[in-house]
């Protein structure tokens, strides 16, 4: 048996293969085996079409299961089929007590051009592939979830990924087990449940019906066993991935997407013509982008920004239009312009249209109650926005991944690093309830701060007049992104406030609804981490957090209440750190101290205590008829 000394144990853990008596489910038993887990090795004795023909014995099965106590290791054979699951997992049960990794490797092959191919055909390469898969899966789930462990692999093919002639039926299952692998990573990921598809290229007696002799002996099974076993140990932390593996190279496959054009426009309809004209743009994918896990939220927020007006996806006779190869990752310190580049290219301005009903939603997202008219009903005669909504036309235009990789020192930043760390807000005159604003964006510099690096991105907005309406300054952190050199302290970066050492002046207390977070998300912040629990597990998180700026709205609306005497207009500028993160539902403590025309204010989480916003304060008006009072 291994020494032990090895890392990468089993020890304790029980582990079902299906279709385990020859190739690739052989070599990952005895290798599960060896490794110190307790093994079901299952397989139906059936030949390759599915058949019991005669070797429909339990011979299989029965010879791994030797092999593997002659061994020194633990095993029982299981003899049924992967569609009768349940039995296969109950063998588990009854004989070890418990089932921690499942793989699901059986399969057979039914090839035929797809003219030729029976219905027969394509159902039993489907209940073989997708429902066995399905069904043991399934009998398996609510012991991981019982026991907040599970590991499962769901085998797909190179010919599911990339098709392959006279497999229509067999393609068409191995793609749909990446559809289900996808799925059962995130309703798992809360309960420490992994799933991932791996795509094995290996000699094998499915595979000698598409390979040469020779190409089959290179391609051992034995070169695929170690990807599957780290992928099943629980120190492995990849979950909804595609890995492709042969010959002891292994490989992560994603969707990359080209960044399209948009057809229908308010000067010309769609129609096939436009889509025949623009095709190539729709395929160009020299600055396609990759598509992450949450790819359908992604989507969705595309969707709703070209209905908004306000989509950064290239429209017809746009500048975007024209495609450019995405710029390879230079490394930090290598052939990189100035740390502030006066040369670079900012964005083009993005359009945000204001209605009554964004102004109404949004006041109500940070906590406005209908007792509130002049903030939820649009016919008050002082009917207005909170101050902090400022923020949302320049949101709009710096979530867009483009933006910070469109930096030299950005290019290769990990995008599930970037917080956001810092906000400042300015109004020039009132924020409008109804109209629209044009927003110019640019990073305004980029530091390093050893643990990461800082970048300081200013948006000024514009009404119809040509007026600026207000200026937000975001601090986007990206963890793990420093050590590049240059400037450790943000020059540009509006300075943070420091409360006094006195008690506050006035204390608000205020508790979020439980949907608080899915109700600010129609303000524009799509972010699944807000709403989606196992996107927030992958994040760290133990359920969904509300989004910083709805806290800082709610500070805001506390501020005017407290010393505004109920008058927006009367804050100019914001100012704030995202300490640490709040949960819906629980309570807003916003403390504030008034000192001339500055409201210093810090918020808590009333029931942890943890600090979710610091440094920060809203200047007043300095008018002598400010209706603001202590």
């Amino acid at each position: 048996m291994m020494s032990s000394a090895a890392k990468y144990l089993f020890r304790n853990r029980v582990v079902v293969v299906t279709g385990s008596g020859n190739g690739l489910g052989r070599e990952y038993a005895l290798l599960f085996a060896k490794r110190g887990a307790k093994v079901v090795v299952n397989d139906y004795g059936g030949d390759i079409l599915g058949g019991r023909g005669q070797q429909g014995s339990n011979n299989p099965a029965d010879r791994v299961v030797s092999e593997i106590r002659a061994s020194g290791g633990e095993a029982v054979p299981n003899y049924d089929s992967v569609e009768e699951g349940q039995k296969i997992v109950d063998t588990a049960i009854k004989s070890f007590g418990r089932i921690d990794v499942l793989v699901n490797n059986a399969g057979i092959l039914r090839d035929k051009s797809f003219l030729k191919m029976t219905d027969e055909d394509w159902d039993m390469i489907f209940r073989v592939h997708v429902r066995g898969s399905y069904v043991t899966t399934k009998a398996a789930w609510p012991h991981f979830r019982q026991q907040n462990f599970g590991r499962v692999v769901m085998t797909s093919s190179t010919s599911g990924l990339y098709g392959s002639f006279g497999q229509a039926n067999y393609s068409a299952a191995k793609m749909a087990l990446v559809g289900l692998s996808s799925t059962l990573a995130k309703e798992g990921a809360k309960y420490n449940i992994h799933c991932n598809a791996v795509a094995p290229v290996a000699g094998s007696r499915l595979t000698q019906t598409v390979m040469p002799p020779d190409l089959v002996d290179a391609l051992k099974p034995s070169y695929v066993a170690p990807v599957v076993a780290y992928l099943c140990h629980e120190s492995c932390q990849e979950n909804g991935s595609i890995i492709e593996t042969a010959a002891g190279w292994a490989a992560k496959c994603q969707l990359f997407r080209s960044p399209g054009i948009q057809m229908e426009t308010q000067d010309t309809p769609i129609s096939v013509e436009s889509v025949a004209s623009n095709w190539d743009s729709v395929c160009d994918l020299n600055r396609s982008k990759l598509v992450a896990t949450s790819d359908q939220q992604e989507t969705v927020q595309n969707l709703l920004s070209l209905i908004q007006g306000s989509s950064e996806i290239p429209t017809v006779g746009s500048k975007k239009e024209q495609s450019t190869v995405r710029p390879t990752s230079p490394k930090p310190t290598e052939g990189l312009p100035p740390f502030n580049d006066p040369t670079r290219h900012p964005p083009d301005p993005t359009q945000y249209v204001i209605t009554h009903r964004d102004v109404v939603l949004y006041n109500i997202a940070v906590g406005a109650k209908e007792t509130e008219l002049d903030l939820v009903y649009e016919n008050s005669d002082d009917f207005a926005a909170i101050p902090s909504m400022a923020v949302l036309p320049a949101q709009r235009v710096i979530m867009t991944p483009e933006l910070l990789m469109s930096h030299p020192r950005l290019q290769d930043i990990d995008l599930t690093k970037v917080l956001h760390g810092e906000q400042y807000v300015e109004l020039l005159k009132p924020f409008p309830v109804s109209g629209s604003l044009v927003s110019k964006v640019d990073i305004a510099e980029v530091v390093d701060k050893g643990s990461g690096a800082l970048a300081i991105i200013n948006v000024d907005s514009f009404d119809d007049s040509g007026e600026k309406v207000c200026f937000n300054q975001f601090g986007i952190f990206i963890v793990g992104h420093g050590g590049f050199g240059g400037p450790k302290v943000a020059a540009a970066a509006r300075p943070l406030g420091k409360k006094p050492s006195r008690e506050p002046d006035r204390v608000v207390r205020e508790k979020t609804r439980g949907d608080q977070a899915a109700l600010y998300r129609l303000c524009g912040d799509w972010n699944p981490l807000h709403v989606d629990s196992n996107f927030a597990q992958m994040a760290g998180f133990s359920k969904p957090i509300l989004h910083g700026m709805c806290s800082f709205g709610f500070a805001t609306r506390h501020i005017v209440s407290e010393f505004c005497n109920h008058d927006p207009s009367q804050i100019k500028a914001l100012k704030a750190r995202f300490s640490k993160p709040i949960f819906p539902g629980e309570t807003i403590e916003t403390r504030m101290w008034k000192e001339k025309d500055t409201v210093h204010f810090e918020c808590h989480a009333a029931e942890s205590g943890n600090v979710i916003i610091s440094g920060a304060y809203a200047t007043l008006s300095a008018d002598e008829n400010s209706k603001s009072k202590l």
